[in-house]
């Protein structure tokens, strides 16, 4: 039986800048066969990801609040509008804002924490552990096996 577009899953893709978005870039080639649609915070991104769909958010961290505020109301408008089935994230607090979010929409969530955090989980991971469906680390010392998982160098 032939999937159509219309009955593909929607996946929210979602990183703030610079190695968050690359290490997200190397996971399209999980998305093919799927509805995916992008966010981050800086719009050249936008080429990089057609013909998929693209949003910009401000970019905010835990030391400018009211940014972070003004794009966890953003993520609120997209997820609202899009309604993805999972949302994919490399992090950092975009990609938690969104899990957080997308939960009262009823999407799943996947937090693949950074590559470059080899001695403990991010900030925004540790947060998102409890709160994804499937928490992954890219380093086997970080794994529990129970919240915290390790599937190899996924990125």
């Amino acid at each position: 039986m032939k999937v159509t577009q219309k009955q593909a899953k929607k996946v929210l893709a979602v990183a703030s800048g610079g190695g968050h978005w690359i290490q997200l870039l190397r996971l399209r080639p999980a998305f093919t066969g799927s509805r995916c649609v992008f966010v981050s915070v800086d719009d050249s991104y936008r080429d990089k990801v057609a013909p998929n769909r693209f949003y910009t958010v401000a970019e905010g961290n835990r030391s400018t609040k009211a940014k972070l505020l003004m794009a966890a109301l953003k993520l609120l408008y997209i997820i609202a509008r899009e309604r993805p089935n999972v949302i994919v994230t490399t992090g950092a607090a975009h990609g938690y804002l969104a899990i957080r979010i997308g939960k009262l929409f009823g999407a799943k969530g996947l937090f693949i924490d950074s590559i470059a955090n080899a001695q403990k989980l991010s900030l925004s991971g540790e947060l998102s552990v409890a709160h994804s469906e499937l928490f992954l680390t890219q380093w086997p010392d970080l794994s529990d096996d129970m919240d915290v998982h390790y599937r190899g160098s996924v990125i």
